[in-house]
């Protein structure tokens, strides 16, 4: 579908002194966006800058307490996202919007079917996906299952639903945070591909190298306000750094080995449904990475350690106790702080407040007094993290689901840090993270590991993995297929390694 022809000075999207408030909070102070015809424009700042406040008042899921919008030179007032949309916006969410159990076909025409007769026409439906797809380079098969496509098919769909109901503004809410390298890299060449035919893109991320490689302009927060108006290719990484933070940042650090000790965590020969024959160790004093394409077993494998996932063949030993069979809550008793890739589903009780959400896991242990959870004990506990790790909530008391992406991931790796355990297994540490609390989290893992405690570490970022592991293990097709010291462990080795080029494994202990 041609989207229609712009205004005369080509601006697609105007935001003008938007202000949005919350109970002790001004999210958004006057902030103006200006966002041309066949743009990629950049939304970027740490967590709770206002990033995502700012788009839900422009999508119509909330309304700004001043301030205006503009779309194509009109002035607009959306009651709801239907509203948006029918003004030319659509919003692909962190969290999909789909349904697992329908077609692809059916996904995309929901609610907006073309019919005959009064009927659904389901082969038109499936003409109009086939000819998205071929126009914009999506490829995706209209009569898969969605609940049976891996996480880049998922976000194809969700960009076709938004292009099918004749979307010119795309809205991305960090469209990488899932995404493996490749898929990212396929998912830039696509939004290239609509600005170049006329759509503009707002997109919120927290990744500077994808910022630089793929937008046109940057718009940088901090605090609700709008600090910087950058030109992508007259800028870099440092200046959009200080600009998010409001100091200068040191990226990419690449920290100093640890001094292993004894060894930890002992596996061998370790099979699951999707893991063959695994064998590692890790040692006090040390952080040993996982590489790998996501799908190849990573995860699998830090759930059958953590006791999520039964083990079918092999033996699991915590600091020479046999813990192969064991459930989770046993394990963590043993001395095993786990945070999982999941947040939400695993890692959090969403529903539940930011001080219950840290206490979970101490309240056998240190915040119990005669079995009793003292509420004085746990809004202390969680004023205590909450100031450690920069998490920002307007109390304690507020339910985890208000918190920003990255702000959860705060608490889930604070609440586990806490346990003082001697494993950490830490997936995607710092997955939809702000660039300063990333740095923050390194230096809380790193702090970690030489207080001598063993972390095993399972990052889809080859800087994080090359930046905090003192050996890199690489997984390909369920196995542990090379084994590198830090000095060796650079990116060419490693991506060959990853894509299953041939490599010596050495001695993974």
């Amino acid at each position: 579908m041609t989207p229609p022809q712009a205004d005369t000075d080509g601006v697609a999207v105007e935001l003008r002194g938007i202000t949005k408030r919350f109970p002790g909070t001004l999210a958004n102070d006057s902030v103006d966006l200006t966002v041309r015809r066949g743009e990629i424009h950049a939304l970027m700042g740490e967590n709770g800058a206002g990033k995502s406040t700012l788009m839900s008042v422009l999508y119509g899921m909330e309304r700004a307490d001043a301030g205006s919008i503009r779309i194509d030179g009109r002035e607009v007032s959306f009651a709801s996202p239907s509203d948006a949309m029918a003004a030319g916006l659509g919003m692909v969410h962190q969290s999909f919007k789909l349904f697992d159990s329908l077609t692809v076909a059916e996904n995309v025409v929901y609610a907006a079917e073309p019919r005959r007769f009064g009927l659904v026409d389901r082969a038109a439906a499936r003409r109009r996906v086939r000819e998205l797809a071929e126009e914009h380079g999506l490829a995706v098969d209209p009569d898969a299952r969605v609940g049976e496509l891996p996480v880049g098919l998922r976000q194809r769909v969700e960009i076709l639903k938004l292009l099918h109901r004749g979307a010119r503004t795309l809205i991305l809410d960090e469209p990488t945070a899932v995404l493996t390298p490749a898929e990212a890299d396929a998912l830039f060449a696509v939004l290239k591909s609509l600005a170049s035919q006329g759509r503009s893109v707002v997109l919120v991320t927290h990744k500077l190298r994808e910022v630089l490689a793929g937008s046109d302009n940057v718009t940088v927060l901090r605090d609700g306000r709008v600090v910087a108006r950058l030109v992508t290719a007259q800028t870099s990484a440092e200046e959009i750094a200080a600009a998010m933070t409001g100091r200068a940042v040191e990226l990419d650090r690449i920290h100093a080995p640890g001094t292993p000790g004894d060894v930890v965590l002992d596996v061998s020969g370790l099979s699951t449904d999707a893991v063959h024959d695994v064998e590692l160790a890790v040692r006090a004093g040390e952080i040993v990475g996982i590489a790998g394409v996501a799908g190849n077993g990573q995860s699998e494998l830090v759930e059958a350690l953590a006791g999520l996932r039964p083990v079918t063949a092999g033996r699991v030993s915590l600091k020479s106790q046999d813990i192969t069979h064991a459930s989770a809550t046993e394990r963590r008793a043993k001395g095993l702080a786990y945070v999982p890739e999941d947040r939400h589903a695993v890692g959090t009780a969403p529903a539940a407040s930011v001080a219950d959400n840290l206490a979970m896991g101490h309240h056998r242990t240190s915040l119990s007094s005669r079995g009793l959870l003292p509420p004085a004990a746990v809004r202390a506990h969680a004023r205590r993290l909450v100031e450690r790790f920069g998490i920002k909530a307007s109390t304690p008391e507020v339910p985890a689901s208000a918190l920003s992406g990255g702000n959860l991931q705060k608490l889930l790796i604070g609440r586990e840090l806490a346990h003082d355990a001697p494993l950490l297994l830490v997936e995607q540490p710092t997955r939809g993270v702000d660039i300063g609390a990333i740095q923050n989290i390194h230096d809380q893992l790193i702090a970690y590991r030489d207080a001598g405690h063993a972390v095993l570490l399972v990052s889809a970022e080859l800087s994080e993995i090359r930046g905090l592991a003192d050996r890199v293990l690489v997984m390909y097709e369920g196995r542990v297929t090379a084994s590198y010291t830090k000095d060796e462990a650079d990116e060419r080795i490693l991506g060959l390694a990853m894509a299953g080029a041939p490599a010596p494994v050495e001695a993974v202990d």
